[in-house]
């Protein structure tokens, strides 16, 4: 075996505090909050003089997590939040949930959007893409049956 599991998936974001409270209300736990710098750093991610304010959430399940980071040095330099879903790279994460109708309702109250509609795959999913916070692109699953 090569790898273990998967241990996260980062997300840079303008504001931490309406990233976590999205993502609380989605479901996820606050794990804990920190700010990273030192020369340490740097050397792990290639950034000089980085110093960066992260939020660890994780699942219900405990076996993802998702680390949203705010950078205050250096500044983000590029920005596809708003790329449409057939962009290269990094594009989304999909969350498995009980309701979607309801998890939707929740989640416009923090902003999201609802991307195209609600669809229905073989009668074993329903899904949707939505605009989280700051144009995040996320995606939604449940499962029927």
């Amino acid at each position: 075996m090569t790898i273990k599991r998967m241990d996260n998936v980062g997300i840079v974001v303008e504001s931490l505090d309406a990233a976590i409270s999205f993502f609380v209300e989605l479901g996820l736990e606050l794990e804990g909050r920190a700010t990273i710098e030192g020369a340490w750093a740097g050397r792990v991610t290639g950034l000089r003089d980085q110093r960066v304010e992260i939020a660890m959430m994780r699942t219900p399940d405990g076996h993802s997590r998702l680390e949203l980071s705010r950078f205050l040095t250096p500044p983000a330099v590029a920005d596809h939040r708003n790329a449409p879903v057939n962009a290269l790279g990094y594009l989304r994460v999909m969350f498995a949930v009980d309701d979607i109708d309801d998890t939707l309702a929740r989640l416009r109250k923090h902003g999201a959007q609802l991307v195209g509609e609600v669809v229905q795959y073989e009668g074993t999913y329903r899904l949707c893409y939505i605009r989280g916070p700051e144009g995040l692109l996320i995606g939604l699953a449940e499962q029927l049956g």
